[in-house]
């Protein structure tokens, strides 16, 4: 199912990018109107006020009113941080738990100790100006993030954990991260030029509006940027940018707004890599392997060819590893708020045509290159570098090979994205009633989506060598005999295990239908509120998948002699599709009170239960009926999730702290990357109950030109239901006890300097409670000068002190062999930039 096609929608595309610059002549008879309003310049050099709340509330209201959790960073704060990836500015968010080290695309995200089973943000919804990227933020390897840039475009982010989320979002009932644009509100703009003084990145960000008259304003920005990224690719893995439009009129009472985006841009993508490991389970050491540096290197290299496969029409193609995670977005939208007989209707619209291409390399075990011939085939061989600038020189030592002697065995993933595209409505209606002596806010609403979940899908597996530098390069296994056992250095075209189902077509619709309403009630100090959501989905369509039959013998280098792995090309046969048809339905509420003890101070409790609709992630397993496409398994048709939150507020002469205690339940269906009983990784189901509950601390303090904020999170979480009951009691995989975060800054008219802290401790690498990944803190230090006004010279450092940052280990307990797969962030990068308003 394509949502955003056709003529007309491009006309649409079209209206709105050039409409800024159709008003743009009227601006300069504006000038006397202009002076009276501030410039970028001066916006950038004004404290944001951040005591109102607008994501996930029924109206705008201040934050010690409002019985939620909410943090808000303005654009200012953002970009001193010194990171320009979703994961990287979300993992400063209190209670937001984010995996930065995948690179700027398919980060893993949660929230208050609610379990990261799966990848991507189950029970987070990202939104851009208040309206979902994707309906559901876990579709395996296709996250949010892959959609989503942070540029000068955004004026806050706004988060809200827990609390009315469930019940004024569909698919979130852990918080929802809403990036806010700016809309015009200042006048001017800047540009900003910044490169990497250590690494290999170039960067150009802009950003400009005002007005066009006393109603009509606009604001356009957007990025561009290429360079080889964080680590030693030894090729341009990062390349592309984007382009963001508003134009907002404004009429008593209300305002319209159209807005646009386009987006095209490729990042590489990270992967684990070999790590050494001695020590205990308890007290575990990391290393590195000779010649290969976890925090500076990368298994995706220049050297990696492109890999042959058949596509999801049986088609010979080809792939190309330097296309990384390439991401192409074009959509529309519209805002809307008027009032009609006494109530305010919002009206937020947004068409998206969401695709793109990703290739991914994701090594899956570590073998020594002496024996790999036997562990691979069962009989000699010998071994051969089959790409690269040594393609065809023999290894004639492959103990001794890069000083490690070591093997990746790898999956190329290769994904064509055909549609994520998405139509997204929200319309509410709000009206405040005097009745009693107090206010009663009541809101009516109706939220619909359409989700598109298209695309083919190929995993293949390949051998390369563990060496830093951008050198690595695959690995050819020859038979005894001199014949090829791999084809360039790939071991088949049939996946990875001798289980079929690597090459497999997605093509599935989702509908989602949620109405929903709200009453608050405030008299004096005290304000009780109830939400309640029922959201109701349809999903249809089918997926299909290579048999163990459905193979072709292809002689793809024309030698006129067919290799062992010419002769297992799997394609995905249209006989084997599998229908999806099941419809799902679940209520969400919310009851909470407010009481303003004082003009400073306010505390709150809320009870909410919510859930999360399935998604692809059920799809091709026990959960679907092959016959009709229906559910075999009711109760994976959505997690629910129940949470409780007590807290208070405090805000007084530059002083803040917001301390929530929370619990919460959830049951979950999911898939789960993790070891197989043979050490290889794999991906398996997993259906397992969790609980937490835990403490949230939010505070900060300006005095003149210092000022310091933070947070912590302090977690107990254990499962509570699992098919292998030795689970029951555990922690939860990578759950820290605490999670925080820290920004002391400093600021004069000349100088800005300061740090952002982010640490975590020690967790565990699997649900069985093993092997420990050790806790660490890493730093990002600042400094921005501004030696004459309208410009701003600044220097980031992030990590500066090159700690290492583990944040997945790919084993259940301490190797035998010393070795395992690791996820780390990078190391310390320094990037320098100056910015120029207008």
């Amino acid at each position: 199912m394509n949502i955003v096609t056709g003529a007309p929608v491009k006309y649409l595309y079209l209206s709105a990018a050039i409409a800024p610059l159709l008003f743009s002549a009227p601006a300069f008879a504006q000038a006397a109107q202009e002076a009276q309003r501030p410039t970028a310049w001066e916006a950038s050099r004004t404290r944001a006020n951040d005591d109102m709340v607008v994501t996930g509330v029924a109206r705008a209201r201040d934050r010690l009113d409002s019985a939620t959790s909410t943090s808000s960073i303005s654009d200012v704060e953002i970009i001193k941080i010194g990171e320009s990836s979703i994961a990287g500015i979300f993992r400063t968010i209190p209670g937001i738990r984010a995996e930065a080290s995948y690179g700027e695309a398919n980060g893993n995200y949660t929230i208050r100790g609610l379990p990261m089973v799966g990848s991507g943000a189950k029970y987070l919804q990202f939104q851009e100006n208040g309206l979902p990227v994707l309906e559901f933020g876990d579709i395996l390897a296709l996250t949010p993030d892959y959609f989503l840039r942070y540029d000068f475009n955004v004026a806050q982010i706004e988060s809200i954990r827990g609390g009315s989320a469930s019940t004024f979002a569909s698919n979130a009932p852990g918080g929802v991260i809403n990036l806010i644009s700016h809309t015009g509100e200042v006048e001017g703009g800047s540009v900003q030029v910044s490169t990497g003084l250590d690494y290999d990145n170039s960067r150009v960000d802009f950003s400009y509006g005002g007005h066009l008259s006393d109603t009509l304003r606009f604001h356009v920005g957007g990025f561009y940027r290429e360079g080889e990224g964080v680590r030693d690719a030894g090729f341009d893995g990062n390349r592309g940018g984007q382009i963001k439009a508003n134009i907002t009129k404004e009429f008593e009472g209300g305002f319209l707004r159209l807005e646009a985006k386009l987006l095209d841009d490729r990042v590489i993508g990270y992967a684990p890599a070999p790590m050494l490991v001695t020590g205990s389970n308890d007290d575990p050491r990391y290393s590195d392997v000779p010649n290969y540096s976890i925090t500076e290197d990368t298994l995706v290299t220049g050297n990696i060819a492109s890999f042959p496969y058949l596509n999801g029409d049986g088609e010979l193609s080809r792939a190309n590893l330097d296309t990384g995670n390439h991401a192409l977005v074009k959509s529309i939208g519209l805002q809307a708020r008027f009032n009609v007989a006494g109530w305010t209707i919002s009206e937020n619209m947004r068409f998206a045509d969401q695709s793109g291409s990703q290739v991914l390399n994701y090594p899956l075990a570590i073998a020594p290159a002496g024996v790999l011939p036997l562990a691979f085939g069962g009989r000699p061989g010998t071994l051969a570098y089959a790409s690269g600038p040594q393609q065809g020189r023999p290894i004639t030592n492959p103990t001794a090979l890069n000083g490690n002697g070591l093997i990746a065995f790898s999956a190329l993933i290769n994904t064509e994205v055909h549609s994520l595209n998405n139509f997204t409505n929200d319309i509410r209606a709000s009206r405040v009633w005097d009745i009693g002596g107090g206010e009663l806010t009541t809101t009516v609403g109706v939220y619909n989506s359409e989700q598109d979940v298209q695309f083919d899908r190929q995993y293949i597996p390949f051998f390369q060598d563990v060496v830093g530098g951008g050198n690595s390069a695959q690995v050819d296994i020859i038979n005894a005999n001199g014949t090829a056992r791999t084809q360039d250095g790939i071991y088949n075209f049939f996946g990875p295990t001798a289980n079929p189902g690597s090459n497999v077509r997605y093509d599935v619709g989702y509908s989602v239908m949620a109405p929903y309403g709200s009453l608050n009630y405030r008299i004096g100090k005290l304000a009780v509120g109830a939400s309640v959501r029922f959201d109701s989905g349809n999903v249809s369509g089918f997926t299909t998948a290579n048999g163990p039959t459905n193979v072709r013998a292809i002689d793809v280098d024309n030698d006129g002699v067919l290799s062992e792995a010419e002769r297992t090309f799997a394609f995905p046969a249209a006989a084997n599709a599998i229908p999806v048809d099941y419809d799902y339905d679940y209520t969400s509420y919310s009851v909470s009170a407010n009481y303003r003890i004082s003009q400073e101070f306010s505390t709150f409790a809320r009870y909410s239960t919510g859930g999360r609709a399935a998604g692809e992630k059920i799809l091709r397993t026990a959960a679907i009926n092959p016959a009709n496409g229906s559910l075999a398994l009711q109760d994976t048709a959505y997690d629910p999730v129940d949470q409780a939150e007590i807290g208070f507020k405090f805000r007084k002469d530059g002083l803040f702290a917001n301390l929530t205690g929370f619990w919460a339940e959830v049951s979950e269906t999911n898939q789960q990357i993790r070891p197989g009983a043979g050490g290889q990784t794999e991906l398996v189901l997993v259906t397992q109950g969790y609980e937490a509950m835990g403490a949230e601390l939010e505070a900060g303090i300006r005095r003149g030109g210092f000022s310091l904020t933070g947070g912590a999170t302090v977690t107990s979480a254990e499962i509570t239901e699992a098919a292998d009951r030795s689970l029951i009691g555990n922690t939860p995989r990578r759950q820290a006890d605490m999670i925080f975060q820290l920004v002391p800054q400093y600021e004069t008219d000349l100088f800005t300097v300061g740090a952002s802290l982010v640490g975590t401790t020690e967790s565990f690498s699997q649900d069985q409670n093993q092997l420990t990944i050790p806790g660490y803190t890493t730093v990002n230090a600042f400094v921005q000068v501004r030696p004459v006004e309208r410009v701003v010279l600044s220097l980031t450092a992030s990590n500066l002190f090159d700690e290492l940052a583990i944040t997945d280990v790919g084993s259940v307990s301490l190797p035998a062999n010393g070795l395992t797969l690791v996820q780390a962030l990078p190391g310390r990068t320094v990037n320098a930039s100056v910015r120029f308003y207008f």
